[in-house]
């Protein structure tokens, strides 16, 4: 018959008839792009995402993207890797998909003029991403001073259910009596090498000790500070916000967070 043909089962159907009439706009098929025909949208996508060896079981799982972090250029986050692993554990074991995605990372000592001004930036680009990438869910891996609050900002304006995953503090160190951490402790013994108090050797010995582990400043700054916040607001799992870094208990977090990311969707 002229402008037909057969379907799956030998039944006809139109040509042109949609294959995915009843695809949800949601999970790896929503925000679909505008070629002008929704099935070769979903075709195309399908496609690409098969070429990183995603099964279609896997495609039809609802979808927790991850803010991710990670930076040569912020110690604060070096242990995120381990982190995301813990996180995209507990999306599977909830039946998600978990799809990380970069965004600015900031620092401190390594951003000039300071982190303050890319701050607002951040924000832009981690709220651009959840809009733009499909995702019914997002984590929010942060933990320096500007990226937490960058990061909530985000996700009061993108609008989707969010969920932040706190990095952790450091742990102290000690330099011969005193035991020490960043920031109150930097400016602290660099005062008094400035005073003639201590030598080049022992600033130079110090500097080794400030900072010896994974994590954000140890100290109640404003890394702290933005942490104990997200937990008041509701925006972390509760009890999670002062973990140590490397502490094991900061990669269950990581894991509970992942499978409450997934819990937020179904929750409505």
């Amino acid at each position: 018959m002229a402008g037909r043909k057969k379907g799956g089962r030998g039944e006809e159907k139109p040509v042109g008839e949609s294959r995915h009439a009843d695809a949800p706009e949601s999970g790896f098929l929503q925000g679909l792009q505008t070629y002008g025909d929704r099935d070769f949208s979903i075709y195309m996508r399908r496609a690409f995402a098969k070429s990183q060896g995603f099964s279609g079981e896997e495609l039809v799982r609802p979808v927790i993207g991850i803010a991710y972090t990670h930076s040569r250029y912020n110690p604060c986050h070096r242990h995120f890797p381990e982190l995301l692993e813990a996180v995209k554990r507990g999306v599977a074991s909830a039946g998600g998909l978990a799809l990380e995605f970069p965004t600015i990372s900031l620092h401190e000592s390594t951003l000039a003029p300071n982190s303050m001004k890319f701050r607002n930036l951040m924000a832009m680009d981690t709220e651009e991403m959840i809009r733009a990438q499909p995702m019914d869910a997002v984590v929010l891996m942060g933990g320096c001073d500007k990226t937490v609050p960058a990061q909530l900002m985000a996700a009061a304006s993108a609008g989707k259910p969010a969920i932040q995953l706190i990095g952790g503090p450091q742990m102290t160190s000690r330099h011969r009596q005193d035991r020490v951490g960043a920031c109150t402790d930097c400016r602290k013994f660099w005062t008094k090498f400035r005073a003639g108090e201590i030598d080049a050797g022992e600033i130079e010995a110090v500097e080794s000790r400030l900072v010896t582990t994974a994590g954000t400043c140890a100290v109640m700054g404003t890394a702290s500070t933005m942490a104990v916040i997200a937990e008041s607001l509701g925006m972390t799992l509760p009890g999670t916000a002062a973990i140590p870094a490397v502490h094991a208990d900061r990669l269950r977090a990581a894991e509970a967070t992942g499978v409450e990311a997934v819990r937020l969707i179904q929750s409505g």
